[in-house]
């Protein structure tokens, strides 16, 4: 995605790799973690680290937003498995919470080889971002829940964006 992205690089944009959970060597007025980016560590104490690489990442009135799944929801309408045929290729999904984590298994055949893919993320709730955000100097300025900026409801919310400033 970067590579495809640096074809529109301009002298005021500029795309690059970097470790979330180390501080960038260089402030910005916005850091955006979007997508569920945020929770594939298996510790807490690496997403605090990564809150506050955020923090020092921003300037003096810079703003982190971060998009993260509505776990109440995702959870509400979990399909624990189905089936997907494309390109004539059937892949077999199964999905499950376990120790706090989302769980996605995919397995599949192609060209007489097995294949196998875990994808796994946390189960955060807002009050776990929450938690975590009141450990660092970040402050939450508001909670959304949904891209078009509607209130966040734990039952109906399609996404959880907490956007927040140094405190």
């Amino acid at each position: 995605s970067i590579e495809f992205a640096k074809k529109f690089e301009t002298d005021r944009l500029h795309f690059e790799i970097h470790d979330m959970s180390i501080p960038y060597p260089k402030e910005f007025d916005a850091v955006f973690n979007l997508f569920t980016s945020f929770g594939y560590f298996e510790s807490e104490e690496d997403n605090l680290k990564t809150l506050v690489a955020i923090k020092k990442s921003l300037s003096e009135y810079g703003f982190a937003v971060i998009d993260f799944m509505n776990v109440y929801s995702v959870l509400e309408n979990l399909i624990p498995e189905e089936t997907k045929e494309v390109d004539g290729i059937t892949f077999h999904i199964k999905r499950y919470e376990a120790n706090h984590f989302i769980i996605k298994e995919i397995d599949f055949e192609d060209q007489g080889k097995k294949y196998h893919f875990t994808e796994k993320v946390q189960a955060l709730y807002l009050e776990d971002f929450q938690s975590l955000i009141s450990q660092t100097n970040l402050k939450i300025d508001s909670i959304f829940g949904d891209y078009n900026l509607n209130p966040f409801d734990k039952g109906i919310s399609d996404r959880l964006i907490i956007v927040g400033r140094k405190g």
